[in-house]
């Protein structure tokens, strides 16, 4: 099986998770994604290769991708191709015409209504030209959450997948990371006062990095802490000297290192806001990674993202993005003793786990009549 990725491969945790997946059901895995100037070395003996493009954005980027993609498809032995969301989608199509070989696509997204392409209408009108003559004609497609999985299917009613298949990307489950303190030593960050842990690989724009700094000033107790890359990110960086100790910064981590910072947490946040279709629908990952990590949350009111956090009360859901809703919500999360969200959260995470949505991957690979 060939996986299909047009990120480095680095840090895609889903990814991941679905070669471990087609491993234990006897696949051999051969994973393809790209170089770039920041990667760090892959830590995978998984067999893998990484494309050097000679863009890295634009037009120039999804265009090389393409043909890249398909120019390595067209020469290597596989048997199947695993294409994670629609930029990777058209090589494996054209791949499954000229070599019938047959493809299973994982849309992580609604690719067409990311914030990236609102107000792009060239941009975004190729991209709604390709998924409507692709998607309709493969035979395997998952989603992430049931938003997205409807939305697709009322769009493409009559698509040969028939509605979606949804994968939540929820932690594999193991034995809970204890809290310990002293992890923010390691970084220079004082715990005296309750520190709320925002994290994420793309902070971009509408991520609520900038709602989560705002509401500092109406948190005096409180102490931020970012991690991970992009453009809201690199704003927050820009404040941290205006906020007089209490915002701190990091770059991404290796998961197993943000596990034990966020496991010491004392309210993980997740802020997007749903201005863009993909947000509305989205289920960010950081959600269950609190879940795992035994750590409450202050979450947006998203239907998915609402749905789960309601459903397990494991956390507030904000009424809206001004400083003092969020403020609000952190202090009736302080209120309860952090051994009774444990509890709420260890309940739930015994339900909300990859093993609970691997089976879901073995009915994709038969819909693609593997």
């Amino acid at each position: 099986m060939v996986v299909l990725v047009s990120n480095d491969l680095a840090h895609d945790q889903r990814v991941a998770k679905t070669c471990l997946t087609l491993e234990k059901n006897g696949w051999e895995v051969f994973l393809i994604g790209r170089m770039l100037p920041d990667s760090v070395p892959m830590k995978t003996e998984r067999l893998h290769h990484r494309m050097a493009l000679p863009f890295h954005r634009g037009v120039g980027f999804y265009a090389s991708l393409q043909v890249a993609l398909f120019w390595k498809l067209l020469w290597m032995p596989y048997d199947a191709i695993w294409a994670n969301d629609l930029d990777t989608l058209l090589p494996a199509t054209l791949m499954k015409l000229i070599r019938r070989k047959p493809v299973v696509y994982d849309s992580h997204e609604f690719f067409t209504e990311a914030a990236g392409l609102t107000g792009r209408g060239f941009q975004r009108g190729v991209w709604l030209a390709l998924e409507g003559w692709l998607l309709p004609r493969t035979r395997a497609v998952i989603t992430v959450n049931d938003a997205i999985a409807d939305a697709y299917h009322e769009r493409y009613p009559k698509s040969l997948s028939g509605r979606p298949l949804v994968v939540r990307n929820m932690p594999i489950i193991q034995p809970k990371q204890e809290r310990d303190d002293a992890i923010w030593t390691q970084y220079n960050i004082p715990c005296r006062r309750p520190i709320f842990i925002l994290q994420g690989a793309f902070l971009d724009q509408d991520r609520g990095v900038r709602e989560a700094v705002y509401a500092l000033e109406a948190i005096p107790h409180g102490t931020l802490v970012v991690v991970g890359a992009g453009s809201e990110f690199e704003w927050a960086q820009e404040q941290v000297e205006s906020a007089q100790g209490r915002l701190f910064c990091l770059p991404k981590l290796p998961f197993e290192s943000l596990r034990k910072l966020t496991a010491s947490a004392d309210v993980g946040l997740s802020l997007d806001r749903g201005v863009h279709g993909n947000y509305w629908m989205s289920l960010p990952n950081k959600l269950f990674d609190y879940i795992h990590a035994g750590v409450p949350v202050v979450a947006s009111p998203m239907p998915e993202v609402k749905r789960v956090v309601e459903q397990w009360d494991i956390g507030a859901v904000i009424t809206d993005h001004e400083p003092q809703s969020i403020a609000k919500a952190i202090d009736q999360v302080l209120q309860t003793s952090a051994s009774e969200w444990e509890r709420r959260c260890h309940s739930a995470s015994q339900q909300l786990h990859w093993g609970v949505e691997e089976s879901t991957i073995l009915q994709a690979l038969e819909k693609a009549e593997l």
